[in-house]
């Protein structure tokens, strides 16, 4: 399973990379989204998948009994996607605020728009 999710990793950062260098503000964006998601299924592969109990230890137990899964790279990736949703919140609206004020979203003619 690691396997399959290394290539679907590495598809989506080659992904997002071309989209990043794309001339469209939009295409820029997507390419950020991409990034974000790319960046999260990497943390949780890197963490393994583990397939197992909760990790809650039960009442007449000390300790966690193994296989159960790990609660760390899963904080991370929530934590992550909230981040990115800020990220791209924020982003969202300022392009839109760029392309009310330039009249385009292409990155080369805004570039000529410098004061």
């Amino acid at each position: 399973m690691e396997i399959i999710l290394a290539f679907v990793i590495g598809g989506l950062f080659a992904a997002s990379i071309y989209m990043l260098l794309r001339r469209s503000l939009v295409k820029l964006l997507i390419g950020l989204a991409l990034l974000s998601h790319a960046t999260n299924l990497l943390i949780f592969t890197a963490a393994k998948l583990t397939r197992g109990n909760p990790p809650v230890i039960g009442a007449d137990a000390t300790a966690l009994t193994p296989p159960f899964a790990d609660p760390l790279p899963q904080a991370l990736i929530l934590t992550a996607i909230v981040i990115s949703f800020g990220v791209m919140a924020f982003a969202l609206a300022l392009a839109y605020r760029v392309y009310r004020s330039v009249g385009t979203d292409d990155l080369d003619q805004m570039r000529g728009t410098d004061v």
